[in-house]
Protein backbone atom coordinates (compact mmCIF):
# COMPACT_ATOMS: atom_id res chain seq x y z
CA UNK A 1 0.00 0.00 0.00
CA UNK A 2 2.69 2.21 0.90
CA UNK A 3 4.51 1.60 -2.03
CA UNK A 4 1.52 2.28 -4.39
CA UNK A 5 0.72 5.36 -2.63
CA UNK A 6 4.51 6.85 -3.49
CA UNK A 7 4.04 6.16 -7.19
CA UNK A 8 0.54 7.79 -6.91
CA UNK A 9 1.64 10.77 -5.30
CA UNK A 10 4.68 11.55 -8.29
CA UNK A 11 2.00 10.62 -10.81
CA UNK A 12 -0.44 13.28 -9.13
CA UNK A 13 2.51 15.96 -8.49
CA UNK A 14 3.17 15.49 -12.56
CA UNK A 15 -0.33 15.54 -13.79
CA UNK A 16 -1.01 18.77 -11.49
CA UNK A 17 2.02 20.11 -13.15
CA UNK A 18 0.99 19.75 -16.99
CA UNK A 19 -2.12 20.87 -16.44
CA UNK A 20 -1.22 24.58 -15.28
CA UNK A 21 0.78 25.13 -17.51
CA UNK A 22 -1.36 24.56 -19.93
CA UNK A 23 -4.07 26.84 -18.48
CA UNK A 24 -1.20 29.20 -17.67
CA UNK A 25 -0.24 29.29 -21.59
CA UNK A 26 -3.74 30.18 -22.69
CA UNK A 27 -2.61 33.95 -22.96
CA UNK A 28 -0.84 32.44 -26.30
CA UNK A 29 -3.46 30.89 -28.14
CA UNK A 30 -5.64 34.11 -29.27
CA UNK A 31 -4.59 33.89 -32.90
CA UNK A 32 -3.36 31.44 -35.17
CA UNK A 33 0.42 31.86 -35.18
CA UNK A 34 0.26 31.88 -31.38
CA UNK A 35 -1.32 28.66 -30.72
CA UNK A 36 0.44 26.27 -33.81
CA UNK A 37 3.84 28.07 -33.03
CA UNK A 38 3.90 30.02 -30.28
CA UNK A 39 4.06 33.43 -32.16
CA UNK A 40 7.64 32.21 -33.88
CA UNK A 41 9.52 33.35 -30.34
CA UNK A 42 10.20 30.06 -28.74
CA UNK A 43 14.01 29.81 -27.12
CA UNK A 44 16.26 27.55 -28.46
CA UNK A 45 16.50 25.58 -24.75
CA UNK A 46 12.76 25.18 -25.06
CA UNK A 47 12.82 24.42 -28.76
CA UNK A 48 15.76 22.09 -28.55
CA UNK A 49 13.80 20.16 -25.88
CA UNK A 50 10.69 20.17 -27.40
CA UNK A 51 12.63 18.54 -30.45
CA UNK A 52 14.40 15.99 -28.65
CA UNK A 53 11.28 14.91 -26.43
CA UNK A 54 8.86 15.01 -29.83
CA UNK A 55 11.71 12.41 -31.03
CA UNK A 56 11.93 9.77 -28.23
CA UNK A 57 8.34 8.74 -26.69
CA UNK A 58 7.91 5.21 -25.28
CA UNK A 59 8.15 3.75 -29.00
CA UNK A 60 11.87 3.94 -28.83
CA UNK A 61 12.30 3.14 -24.72
CA UNK A 62 9.67 0.26 -24.95
CA UNK A 63 9.68 -0.38 -28.52
CA UNK A 64 12.83 0.24 -30.03
CA UNK A 65 15.00 -0.47 -27.42
CA UNK A 66 13.49 -3.91 -26.49
CA UNK A 67 13.30 -5.43 -30.09
CA UNK A 68 16.70 -3.40 -31.35
CA UNK A 69 18.63 -4.29 -28.26
CA UNK A 70 17.48 -8.25 -28.61
CA UNK A 71 18.27 -8.32 -32.00
CA UNK A 72 21.88 -6.45 -32.29
CA UNK A 73 22.86 -6.58 -28.56
CA UNK A 74 24.95 -3.95 -27.56
CA UNK A 75 25.77 -2.64 -31.28
CA UNK A 76 22.08 -1.23 -30.89
CA UNK A 77 23.83 1.85 -29.42
CA UNK A 78 24.54 3.00 -32.75
CA UNK A 79 20.83 3.38 -33.14
CA UNK A 80 21.16 6.45 -30.41
CA UNK A 81 24.13 7.29 -32.07
CA UNK A 82 23.04 7.94 -35.30
CA UNK A 83 19.84 9.38 -33.73
CA UNK A 84 22.03 12.39 -32.38
CA UNK A 85 24.66 13.00 -34.75
CA UNK A 86 22.44 12.10 -37.99
CA UNK A 87 18.74 12.86 -36.62
CA UNK A 88 19.47 16.12 -34.27
CA UNK A 89 22.96 17.69 -34.89
CA UNK A 90 22.82 17.42 -38.77
CA UNK A 91 19.14 18.26 -39.00
CA UNK A 92 19.53 21.19 -36.91
CA UNK A 93 22.56 22.49 -38.90
CA UNK A 94 21.38 21.29 -42.65
CA UNK A 95 17.63 22.44 -42.19
CA UNK A 96 16.99 24.70 -39.03
CA UNK A 97 18.10 28.30 -40.65
CA UNK A 98 16.52 27.60 -44.11
CA UNK A 99 13.95 26.23 -42.44
CA UNK A 100 13.00 29.31 -39.81
CA UNK A 101 13.80 32.19 -42.78
CA UNK A 102 11.82 30.59 -45.68
CA UNK A 103 8.61 29.42 -43.37
CA UNK A 104 8.23 32.66 -42.08
CA UNK A 105 8.74 34.44 -45.54
CA UNK A 106 6.23 32.27 -47.31
CA UNK A 107 3.93 32.98 -44.14
CA UNK A 108 3.79 28.84 -43.77
CA UNK A 109 3.17 27.30 -40.10
CA UNK A 110 2.59 24.03 -41.26
CA UNK A 111 4.14 21.60 -43.94
CA UNK A 112 1.44 21.53 -46.48
CA UNK A 113 1.26 25.08 -46.23
CA UNK A 114 4.79 25.36 -46.84
CA UNK A 115 4.28 22.95 -49.87
CA UNK A 116 1.88 24.91 -51.49
CA UNK A 117 3.52 28.33 -51.08
CA UNK A 118 6.73 26.97 -52.84
CA UNK A 119 5.45 25.13 -55.53
CA UNK A 120 1.81 27.36 -56.37
CA UNK A 121 0.61 23.93 -55.69
CA UNK A 122 -3.28 23.61 -53.91
CA UNK A 123 -2.81 19.87 -54.75
CA UNK A 124 0.14 19.64 -53.16
CA UNK A 125 -0.99 21.18 -49.91
CA UNK A 126 -3.79 18.98 -49.94
CA UNK A 127 -2.41 15.68 -50.99
CA UNK A 128 0.03 16.71 -47.84
CA UNK A 129 -2.31 17.00 -45.74
CA UNK A 130 -3.99 13.84 -46.27
CA UNK A 131 -0.98 12.32 -45.69
CA UNK A 132 0.33 13.01 -42.71
CA UNK A 133 -3.51 12.19 -41.19
CA UNK A 134 -4.06 9.14 -41.98
CA UNK A 135 0.00 7.61 -41.31
CA UNK A 136 0.25 9.80 -37.87
CA UNK A 137 -2.53 7.88 -36.07
CA UNK A 138 -0.93 4.54 -36.15
CA UNK A 139 2.27 6.48 -34.67
CA UNK A 140 -0.06 8.02 -32.01
CA UNK A 141 -1.54 4.39 -31.31
CA UNK A 142 2.11 2.84 -31.04
CA UNK A 143 2.80 5.53 -27.74
CA UNK A 144 -0.48 4.25 -25.96
CA UNK A 145 1.21 0.70 -26.54
CA UNK A 146 4.01 0.94 -25.29
CA UNK A 147 3.31 3.18 -22.06
CA UNK A 148 0.67 0.78 -21.12
CA UNK A 149 2.75 -2.40 -20.51
CA UNK A 150 5.02 0.21 -18.06
CA UNK A 151 2.22 1.47 -16.04
CA UNK A 152 0.46 -2.50 -16.39
CA UNK A 153 3.65 -3.69 -14.84
CA UNK A 154 4.24 -0.82 -11.77
CA UNK A 155 0.34 -0.40 -10.58
CA UNK A 156 -1.52 -3.56 -12.49
CA UNK A 157 -4.08 -1.26 -14.29
CA UNK A 158 -6.10 -2.09 -17.12
CA UNK A 159 -4.35 -1.04 -20.64
CA UNK A 160 -7.35 1.00 -21.43
CA UNK A 161 -7.54 2.96 -18.35
CA UNK A 162 -3.84 3.60 -19.43
CA UNK A 163 -4.96 5.14 -22.71
CA UNK A 164 -7.85 6.70 -21.67
CA UNK A 165 -5.78 8.91 -18.76
CA UNK A 166 -3.13 9.85 -20.75
CA UNK A 167 -5.38 10.69 -23.75
CA UNK A 168 -7.31 13.21 -21.61
CA UNK A 169 -4.67 14.94 -20.01
CA UNK A 170 -2.81 15.55 -23.10
CA UNK A 171 -5.52 16.71 -24.66
CA UNK A 172 -6.54 19.29 -21.62
CA UNK A 173 -3.25 21.06 -21.81
CA UNK A 174 -2.62 21.08 -25.94
CA UNK A 175 -6.32 22.59 -26.10
CA UNK A 176 -5.81 24.80 -23.70
CA UNK A 177 -2.41 26.28 -24.09
CA UNK A 178 -1.61 25.07 -27.60
CA UNK A 179 2.29 25.10 -28.76
CA UNK A 180 3.56 27.19 -26.09
CA UNK A 181 2.25 24.95 -23.38
CA UNK A 182 3.46 22.12 -25.43
CA UNK A 183 7.15 23.30 -25.17
CA UNK A 184 7.11 24.42 -21.71
CA UNK A 185 5.91 21.09 -20.72
CA UNK A 186 8.45 19.14 -23.17
CA UNK A 187 10.93 20.88 -21.29
CA UNK A 188 10.12 19.75 -18.35
CA UNK A 189 9.69 16.10 -19.01
CA UNK A 190 12.77 16.20 -21.25
CA UNK A 191 14.60 16.82 -17.85
CA UNK A 192 12.75 14.19 -16.16
CA UNK A 193 13.76 11.77 -19.19
CA UNK A 194 17.48 12.80 -19.00
CA UNK A 195 17.41 12.08 -14.53
CA UNK A 196 15.27 9.04 -15.26
CA UNK A 197 17.53 7.54 -17.97
CA UNK A 198 20.95 7.59 -16.12
CA UNK A 199 19.36 6.64 -13.06
CA UNK A 200 17.71 3.30 -14.41
CA UNK A 201 20.68 2.33 -17.03
CA UNK A 202 22.76 2.47 -13.28
CA UNK A 203 20.56 0.39 -11.47
CA UNK A 204 20.20 -2.18 -14.03
CA UNK A 205 23.81 -2.38 -14.45
CA UNK A 206 24.79 -2.56 -10.96
CA UNK A 207 22.16 -5.47 -10.54
CA UNK A 208 24.16 -7.19 -13.02
CA UNK A 209 27.41 -6.62 -11.50
CA UNK A 210 28.32 -3.34 -13.24
CA UNK A 211 28.72 -2.62 -16.51
CA UNK A 212 32.34 -4.98 -17.24
CA UNK A 213 30.24 -7.94 -15.69
CA UNK A 214 27.14 -7.49 -17.69
CA UNK A 215 28.46 -7.60 -20.86
CA UNK A 216 30.89 -10.21 -20.08
CA UNK A 217 27.66 -12.09 -18.93
CA UNK A 218 26.35 -10.41 -22.83
CA UNK A 219 28.85 -12.05 -24.45
CA UNK A 220 28.44 -15.53 -23.41
CA UNK A 221 24.61 -15.04 -24.63
CA UNK A 222 24.29 -17.46 -27.32
CA UNK A 223 21.33 -18.04 -30.08
CA UNK A 224 21.62 -20.05 -32.91
CA UNK A 225 18.80 -18.62 -34.58
CA UNK A 226 20.38 -15.23 -34.74
CA UNK A 227 24.56 -15.68 -35.38
CA UNK A 228 26.75 -18.38 -35.00
CA UNK A 229 29.48 -16.07 -33.85
CA UNK A 230 30.47 -16.54 -30.03
CA UNK A 231 30.00 -13.29 -28.31
CA UNK A 232 28.09 -11.62 -31.12
CA UNK A 233 25.69 -9.70 -28.74
CA UNK A 234 28.42 -7.92 -27.24
CA UNK A 235 30.56 -7.11 -30.52
CA UNK A 236 30.81 -3.77 -32.04
CA UNK A 237 28.36 -3.71 -34.75
CA UNK A 238 26.16 -6.65 -33.68
CA UNK A 239 25.02 -9.98 -35.43
CA UNK A 240 23.60 -7.39 -38.28
CA UNK A 241 25.19 -4.71 -39.57
CA UNK A 242 22.89 -4.68 -42.52
CA UNK A 243 19.61 -4.55 -40.40
CA UNK A 244 21.39 -2.34 -38.25
CA UNK A 245 21.91 0.26 -40.56
CA UNK A 246 18.01 0.17 -42.02
CA UNK A 247 17.36 1.00 -38.22
CA UNK A 248 19.69 3.77 -38.34
CA UNK A 249 18.72 5.30 -41.29
CA UNK A 250 14.86 5.21 -40.37
CA UNK A 251 15.14 6.57 -37.17
CA UNK A 252 17.66 9.26 -38.01
CA UNK A 253 17.29 10.69 -40.87
CA UNK A 254 13.27 10.11 -41.02
CA UNK A 255 12.68 13.52 -38.71
CA UNK A 256 14.22 15.42 -41.68
CA UNK A 257 10.63 14.75 -43.09
CA UNK A 258 8.48 14.58 -39.96
CA UNK A 259 6.16 17.78 -39.91
CA UNK A 260 6.34 17.49 -36.11
CA UNK A 261 9.55 17.54 -35.73
CA UNK A 262 10.45 20.20 -38.99
CA UNK A 263 7.96 22.52 -37.16
CA UNK A 264 9.93 23.07 -34.15
CA UNK A 265 12.39 25.28 -36.72
CA UNK A 266 9.64 27.45 -37.83
CA UNK A 267 8.76 28.27 -34.40
CA UNK A 268 12.25 29.03 -32.76
CA UNK A 269 12.83 32.88 -32.00
CA UNK A 270 15.68 33.65 -34.14
CA UNK A 271 18.39 32.48 -36.32
CA UNK A 272 20.85 32.64 -33.42
CA UNK A 273 18.88 30.77 -31.20
CA UNK A 274 19.23 28.00 -33.87
CA UNK A 275 23.06 27.63 -33.47
CA UNK A 276 22.80 27.06 -29.33
CA UNK A 277 19.39 24.68 -30.19
CA UNK A 278 21.55 22.52 -32.06
CA UNK A 279 24.06 22.10 -29.56
CA UNK A 280 21.27 21.23 -26.89
CA UNK A 281 19.69 18.82 -28.92
CA UNK A 282 22.35 16.92 -30.15
CA UNK A 283 23.26 16.61 -26.13
CA UNK A 284 20.15 15.65 -25.42
CA UNK A 285 19.88 12.70 -28.06
CA UNK A 286 23.32 11.33 -26.57
CA UNK A 287 22.14 10.94 -23.45
CA UNK A 288 18.06 10.00 -23.89
CA UNK A 289 18.64 7.57 -27.30
CA UNK A 290 22.20 6.28 -26.67
CA UNK A 291 21.21 5.30 -23.01
CA UNK A 292 17.26 3.43 -24.34
CA UNK A 293 19.30 1.83 -26.95
CA UNK A 294 21.94 0.92 -24.83
CA UNK A 295 20.14 0.00 -22.21
CA UNK A 296 18.40 -2.46 -24.64
CA UNK A 297 21.59 -4.11 -25.61
CA UNK A 298 21.12 -6.11 -22.05
CA UNK A 299 18.14 -7.36 -22.95
CA UNK A 300 19.24 -10.93 -23.42
CA UNK A 301 20.15 -10.98 -20.11
CA UNK A 302 16.48 -10.35 -18.50
CA UNK A 303 14.77 -12.72 -20.68
CA UNK A 304 14.43 -15.67 -23.04
CA UNK A 305 14.26 -16.35 -26.85
CA UNK A 306 11.08 -18.61 -25.29
CA UNK A 307 9.65 -15.90 -23.33
CA UNK A 308 10.04 -13.41 -25.99
CA UNK A 309 8.21 -15.51 -28.86
CA UNK A 310 5.22 -15.61 -26.06
CA UNK A 311 4.93 -12.25 -25.11
CA UNK A 312 6.76 -9.89 -27.68
CA UNK A 313 9.55 -7.71 -28.17
CA UNK A 314 7.41 -4.91 -25.98
CA UNK A 315 7.99 -6.90 -22.71
CA UNK A 316 11.41 -7.37 -23.08
CA UNK A 317 11.82 -3.70 -21.28
CA UNK A 318 9.54 -4.08 -19.06
CA UNK A 319 10.78 -7.23 -17.68
CA UNK A 320 14.61 -5.58 -16.98
CA UNK A 321 12.45 -3.14 -14.70
CA UNK A 322 10.44 -5.40 -12.76
CA UNK A 323 13.35 -5.83 -9.95
CA UNK A 324 13.76 -2.02 -9.32
CA UNK A 325 12.78 0.30 -6.25
CA UNK A 326 9.40 1.53 -5.65
CA UNK A 327 10.72 5.00 -6.24
CA UNK A 328 12.62 4.10 -9.50
CA UNK A 329 10.18 2.41 -11.00
CA UNK A 330 7.87 5.44 -10.30
CA UNK A 331 10.82 7.36 -12.03
CA UNK A 332 10.63 4.83 -14.76
CA UNK A 333 6.62 5.19 -15.20
CA UNK A 334 7.17 9.16 -15.32
CA UNK A 335 10.19 9.27 -17.65
CA UNK A 336 8.08 6.79 -20.45
CA UNK A 337 4.89 9.20 -19.36
CA UNK A 338 6.75 12.24 -19.95
CA UNK A 339 8.27 11.10 -23.52
CA UNK A 340 4.79 9.77 -24.30
CA UNK A 341 2.87 12.92 -24.07
CA UNK A 342 5.28 15.29 -25.22
CA UNK A 343 5.36 13.23 -28.44
CA UNK A 344 1.50 12.62 -28.57
CA UNK A 345 1.22 16.90 -27.99
CA UNK A 346 3.23 17.14 -30.86
CA UNK A 347 1.22 14.65 -33.00
CA UNK A 348 -2.24 16.20 -32.06
CA UNK A 349 -0.88 19.34 -32.62
CA UNK A 350 0.22 18.63 -36.04
CA UNK A 351 -2.43 16.91 -37.32
CA UNK A 352 -4.75 19.22 -36.20
CA UNK A 353 -3.40 22.50 -37.74
CA UNK A 354 -2.60 20.29 -40.61
CA UNK A 355 -6.33 19.63 -41.17
CA UNK A 356 -7.45 23.16 -40.07
CA UNK A 357 -5.38 25.18 -42.12
CA UNK A 358 -4.55 23.00 -44.86
CA UNK A 359 -7.71 21.12 -45.65
CA UNK A 360 -10.64 22.40 -44.30
CA UNK A 361 -9.92 26.64 -44.20
CA UNK A 362 -10.80 27.67 -48.01
CA UNK A 363 -11.44 24.47 -49.39
CA UNK A 364 -14.84 23.08 -47.03
CA UNK A 365 -15.30 25.93 -45.33
CA UNK A 366 -14.79 29.72 -46.67
CA UNK A 367 -13.59 32.56 -45.07
CA UNK A 368 -12.42 30.97 -41.65
CA UNK A 369 -12.11 34.02 -39.29
CA UNK A 370 -8.97 33.56 -36.21
CA UNK A 371 -11.50 32.23 -33.86
CA UNK A 372 -13.15 29.60 -35.64
CA UNK A 373 -9.57 28.54 -36.87
CA UNK A 374 -8.55 27.70 -33.31
CA UNK A 375 -11.76 26.39 -32.54
CA UNK A 376 -12.05 23.79 -35.13
CA UNK A 377 -8.46 22.57 -34.72
CA UNK A 378 -9.32 22.35 -30.87
CA UNK A 379 -12.28 20.32 -32.44
CA UNK A 380 -9.88 18.17 -34.30
CA UNK A 381 -7.36 17.27 -31.31
CA UNK A 382 -10.22 15.76 -29.33
CA UNK A 383 -10.74 13.87 -32.72
CA UNK A 384 -7.44 12.68 -33.30
CA UNK A 385 -7.10 11.28 -29.82
CA UNK A 386 -10.32 9.46 -30.06
CA UNK A 387 -9.71 7.79 -33.53
CA UNK A 388 -5.72 6.96 -31.94
CA UNK A 389 -7.08 5.61 -28.51
CA UNK A 390 -9.73 3.43 -30.77
CA UNK A 391 -6.90 2.58 -33.02
CA UNK A 392 -5.09 1.56 -29.64
CA UNK A 393 -7.58 -0.72 -28.19
CA UNK A 394 -8.26 -2.79 -31.15
CA UNK A 395 -4.84 -2.94 -32.24
CA UNK A 396 -3.86 -4.68 -28.22
CA UNK A 397 -7.04 -6.51 -28.60
CA UNK A 398 -6.12 -8.40 -32.09
CA UNK A 399 -2.36 -8.06 -31.95
CA UNK A 400 -1.75 -6.79 -34.69
CA UNK A 401 1.49 -6.30 -34.96
CA UNK A 402 5.00 -4.96 -32.41
CA UNK A 403 5.15 -1.31 -31.49
CA UNK A 404 8.35 -0.67 -33.85
CA UNK A 405 5.99 -1.87 -36.58
CA UNK A 406 3.60 0.73 -36.14
CA UNK A 407 6.08 3.33 -35.96
CA UNK A 408 8.39 2.40 -38.92
CA UNK A 409 4.48 2.28 -41.40
CA UNK A 410 4.05 6.05 -39.90
CA UNK A 411 8.05 6.95 -40.22
CA UNK A 412 8.10 5.27 -43.51
CA UNK A 413 5.40 6.97 -45.43
CA UNK A 414 5.77 10.18 -44.02
CA UNK A 415 9.57 10.34 -43.87
CA UNK A 416 9.89 9.18 -47.43
CA UNK A 417 7.16 11.17 -49.10
CA UNK A 418 8.28 14.46 -47.48
CA UNK A 419 11.93 14.24 -46.97
CA UNK A 420 13.19 15.33 -50.37
CA UNK A 421 10.77 17.47 -51.52
CA UNK A 422 10.99 19.46 -48.11
CA UNK A 423 14.41 19.27 -48.43
CA UNK A 424 15.13 20.13 -51.85
CA UNK A 425 13.03 23.19 -52.12
CA UNK A 426 14.78 24.51 -48.96
CA UNK A 427 18.06 24.48 -51.47
CA UNK A 428 17.67 24.03 -54.91
CA UNK A 429 15.46 26.39 -56.93
CA UNK A 430 15.29 23.52 -59.95
CA UNK A 431 12.91 21.49 -57.76
CA UNK A 432 9.77 20.58 -59.28
CA UNK A 433 6.09 20.08 -58.23
CA UNK A 434 5.78 16.96 -60.85
CA UNK A 435 8.79 15.36 -59.02
CA UNK A 436 7.61 15.92 -55.69
CA UNK A 437 3.58 14.78 -56.64
CA UNK A 438 5.49 11.59 -58.03
CA UNK A 439 7.70 11.45 -54.76
CA UNK A 440 4.39 11.87 -52.31
CA UNK A 441 2.53 8.87 -54.54
CA UNK A 442 5.86 6.13 -54.20
CA UNK A 443 6.37 6.67 -50.61
CA UNK A 444 2.77 6.02 -49.87
CA UNK A 445 2.27 3.40 -52.47
CA UNK A 446 5.08 1.66 -51.23
CA UNK A 447 4.46 1.82 -47.35
CA UNK A 448 1.14 0.42 -48.04
CA UNK A 449 1.96 -2.07 -50.19
CA UNK A 450 4.26 -3.24 -47.04
CA UNK A 451 1.24 -3.42 -44.84
CA UNK A 452 -1.03 -5.35 -47.06
CA UNK A 453 1.22 -7.74 -49.21
CA UNK A 454 4.29 -7.51 -47.41
CA UNK A 455 5.09 -10.87 -48.41
CA UNK A 456 5.76 -10.08 -52.30
CA UNK A 457 8.46 -7.57 -51.28
CA UNK A 458 12.05 -9.12 -51.41
CA UNK A 459 13.20 -10.17 -47.97
CA UNK A 460 15.15 -7.26 -46.91
CA UNK A 461 12.04 -4.78 -47.36
CA UNK A 462 9.23 -6.80 -45.98
CA UNK A 463 10.41 -5.23 -42.85
CA UNK A 464 8.69 -1.75 -42.88
CA UNK A 465 11.84 -0.35 -41.11
CA UNK A 466 13.56 -1.67 -43.76
CA UNK A 467 10.98 -0.06 -46.38
CA UNK A 468 10.71 2.51 -44.60
CA UNK A 469 14.40 3.41 -45.24
CA UNK A 470 14.31 2.70 -48.78
CA UNK A 471 11.19 5.31 -49.53
CA UNK A 472 13.62 8.01 -48.01
CA UNK A 473 16.82 7.18 -49.74
CA UNK A 474 14.76 7.08 -53.38
CA UNK A 475 13.40 10.31 -52.80
CA UNK A 476 16.55 11.60 -52.44
CA UNK A 477 17.02 10.05 -56.01
CA UNK A 478 13.31 10.27 -57.37
CA UNK A 479 12.82 14.25 -57.22
CA UNK A 480 16.19 15.80 -58.72
CA UNK A 481 15.54 13.28 -61.28
CA UNK A 482 12.02 14.52 -62.19
CA UNK A 483 12.86 17.61 -61.26
CA UNK A 484 15.30 17.67 -64.67
CA UNK A 485 13.03 16.06 -67.05
CA UNK A 486 9.70 17.77 -65.88
CA UNK A 487 9.13 21.77 -66.48
CA UNK A 488 10.96 24.11 -64.55
CA UNK A 489 9.18 26.17 -62.10
CA UNK A 490 8.51 30.19 -62.77
CA UNK A 491 11.52 31.93 -62.63
CA UNK A 492 9.99 34.68 -60.76
CA UNK A 493 8.14 32.57 -58.52
CA UNK A 494 11.94 31.00 -57.85
CA UNK A 495 13.16 34.59 -57.58
CA UNK A 496 10.89 35.70 -54.81
CA UNK A 497 10.87 32.68 -53.12
CA UNK A 498 14.75 32.35 -52.43
CA UNK A 499 14.78 36.47 -51.98
CA UNK A 500 14.65 35.45 -48.17
CA UNK A 501 18.07 34.43 -48.06
CA UNK A 502 19.39 37.32 -49.50
CA UNK A 503 20.98 39.55 -46.84
CA UNK A 504 22.55 43.00 -47.45
CA UNK A 505 25.16 43.76 -45.22
CA UNK A 506 26.69 47.13 -44.50
CA UNK A 507 30.19 48.27 -43.87
CA UNK A 508 32.19 50.97 -42.81
CA UNK A 509 34.03 52.34 -46.34
CA UNK A 510 37.47 51.34 -44.59
CA UNK A 511 36.39 47.74 -44.02
CA UNK A 512 35.03 47.79 -47.57
CA UNK A 513 37.00 45.97 -50.61
CA UNK A 514 35.27 47.75 -53.69
CA UNK A 515 36.39 49.47 -56.77
CA UNK A 516 39.15 51.87 -55.14
CA UNK A 517 41.00 54.72 -57.15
Amino acid sequence: MYDLLIKLSMLLVFFGVMIYIGLYCRRHTTDVNGFVLGGRSVGPWLTAFAYGTSYFSAVVFVGYAGQFGWKYGIAATWAGIGNALLGSLLAWAVLGRRTRIMTQHLNSATMPQFFAARFQSRGMKLAASAIIFIFLIPYTASLYNGLSRLFGMAFHIDYSVCVIVMAVLTGVYVIAGGYMATAINDFIQGIIMIVGIVMVIAAVLKGQGGFLTALDSLAKVSDPAASEIPGVFASFFGPDPVGLLGVVLLTSLGTWGLPQMVQKFYAIRSEKAIDKGMIISTLFAVVVAGGCYFLGGFGRLFSTPELVAANGYDSIIPTMLEGLSTVLIAVVVILVLSASMSTLSSLVLASSSTLTLDFIKDTMIKDMDEKQQIRTMRLLIVAFIAISVVLALIQYASSVTFIAQLMGVSWGALAGAFLAPFLYGLYWKRTTKTACIINFAFSTVVMLANIFVDSSFPALLQSPINAGAFCMLAGLVIVPVFSLITRPPHPQHVREVFSCYDRTVVVSVKDSIGDQT
